[in-house]
């Protein structure tokens, strides 16, 4: 068994955890205000720590910037991007503590925090190039110490692998919430960074179980148990994606208020090929979205069609777990938020996409995610089932 790299490492995970389904709660708040753009610097707001909020502060702000600030949504950005920072200071923590006894670790950890810390002064003062340069050069020594032989995920491996992998994780995250700034909502960005924040969570979660004193949970089904919970992470991580694209193309409410139908058709004129162009240039505002109404149209039933494939795959997962006694309490669980998640999908649509109903949508999308990588992560094979 892999020691333990502190007595609280466990407990600062677990609270990382915490933390970062907060950050992707409240990201999906700013993202759902259409506040994404109130800071139209990065990392400061209007050149400030916070955000302007006395009236000298937003008439100084009006006059060095082109986009006029708007105080109510502004606040919002710039606490978020706090919050993820506050986030990235634990993952740090987490791998320093994870890579203190591991010979290299340590200089592995400390010295891609500088590279990437440097890049962002450079970045403010405009060395794009410089800056870059540096950022990449640390991800590059994280990844290369992560995916080091032996396997990351391995339980054979020690903390120091996962744990750099995530502050790799987390400095990709930066990097698109600037990108998400600078690129003006460019919706392949605002989604990566969606599933940057679910990805972030996904390993968070793998790392505070593992680190977990007694929370292997030994079954003899444990191995078709795997299968099964693998095949609906990847649904729903799928669903997720897609409900990004749906958001960063303003694609949400493209059917009108009709459930089941759009438009008032069963198949309403659509164009799936100009709803999944990836990649459209640098330079174009996509506040609001660009896209016609058959490309969103398109999108939106691309996320309504997945999530019939996604219920049908949970609700099998669900009588899976259930019909085991040791965890048929996971199996009511995930049926009871997949439940929730389709009633708040239809509630968004039919309601006109409230604030707060949309926010819950995607927490609850997290939720689900955790259910299954917290159960796929506690579960071992029972002894008897290792020596056959």
């Amino acid at each position: 068994m892999t020691p333990m790299p502190h007595r609280n490492y466990h407990r600062i995970a677990w609270i990382a955890l915490l933390l970062v389904m907060v950050v992707i709660v409240f990201g999906a708040f700013v993202r759902l205000s259409n506040a994404g753009l109130s800071c139209p610097d990065w990392p400061t707001c209007y050149g400030r720590i916070t955000w302007p909020v006395h009236e000298h502060e937003i008439a100084h702000a009006n006059d060095a910037f082109e986009r006029p600030v708007e105080s109510h949504k502004a606040w919002r950005e710039q606490v978020h991007r706090h919050l993820a920072g506050l986030l990235g200071l634990m993952v740090f923590t987490l791998a320093l503590l994870g890579s203190r006894k591991v010979r290299g670790g340590k200089a592995v950890v400390i010295g891609a925090s500088a590279l990437v810390a440097a890049a962002i002064p450079l970045y403010m003062q405009g060395q794009h190039g410089w800056a870059s340069t540096l950022a990449i050069a640390g991800e590059v020594m994280l990844l290369g110490w992560a995916l080091r032989p032996d396997g990351v995920l391995s339980p054979r491996g020690d903390f120091s692998r996962l744990s750099a992998l995530l502050l790799a994780v987390i400095i990709f995250q930066a990097l698109l919430g600037m990108w998400t700034v600078t690129w003006l909502l460019k919706p392949i960005v605002v989604m990566g960074h969606l599933m940057g924040g679910v990805t972030t969570m996904a390993l968070l979660t793998w790392l505070a179980c593992r680190a977990s004193p007694n929370a292997a949970l030994q079954l003899p089904a444990a191995w078709a148990l795997r299968g099964w919970l693998v095949a609906g992470i990847v649904l729903v991580v799928v669903q997720i994606a897609l409900g990004g694209w749906v958001s960063a193309n303003y694609a949400a409410l493209a059917c009108g208020t009709d459930f089941p139908k759009c438009l008032g058709q069963w198949w309403p004129q659509h164009d799936f090929g100009e709803a999944f162009v990836l990649w459209r240039g640098i330079g174009t505002d996509y506040e609001g979205g660009v896209l016609d109404g058959p490309a969103r149209v398109a999108i939106q039933l691309a996320h309504r069609l997945f999530a019939l494939v996604v219920v049908a795959g949970l609700i099998v997962l669900g009588r899976r777990l259930r019909a085991i006694p040791e965890i048929s309490g996971w199996g009511t669980a995930l049926w009871v938020l997949l439940g929730a998640q389709v009633g708040l999908g239809i509630l968004n649509v039919v309601s006109g996409l409230p604030l707060k109903i949309a926010t819950a949508h995607n927490a609850v999308a997290a939720l689900l995610l955790f259910v299954m990588v917290l159960l796929l992560a506690r579960l071992r094979p029972a002894p008897e089932a290792v020596a056959r």
